[in-house]
């Protein structure tokens, strides 16, 4: 969530600009809830990957059988694509409900 705020904070000239020229709040809502769920899903491939490493090399060294159910993958994976529709939710919010003159005066 503090990452998408200071997105939105950061942007805000961006955003004011958009929606002067006649971008809804729905379109801006969309546009960054989008990328809070892509940024949190890419981040949970990225912990699936290195899950898969992890448990090869503790096979390999502790000479155990492992393996990884695919349900827990698309679960873990998708987990995080949750948590960053949740926890995108409220910065998304606020951005779309940004008043057009105030963000392009903002510095």
């Amino acid at each position: 969530m503090n990452i998408m705020m200071v997105s939105v904070t950061e942007r805000t000239r961006e955003i004011g600009l958009r929606m002067s020229l006649g971008a809804r709040g729905s379109s801006i809502l969309r546009q960054f809830l989008t990328e809070s769920t892509v940024l949190s899903a890419v981040g949970g491939i990225i912990g699936v990957v290195f899950g898969f490493i992890g448990t090869f090399i503790v096979s390999i060294l502790a000479k155990w059988p492992t393996q990884i159910p695919l349900a827990w993958v698309f679960l873990s994976v998708g987990f995080s694509a949750l948590v960053g529709i949740f926890f995108g939710y409220y910065p998304a919010r606020k951005a779309a409900s940004l008043n057009p003159i105030d963000a392009l005066r903002f510095e």
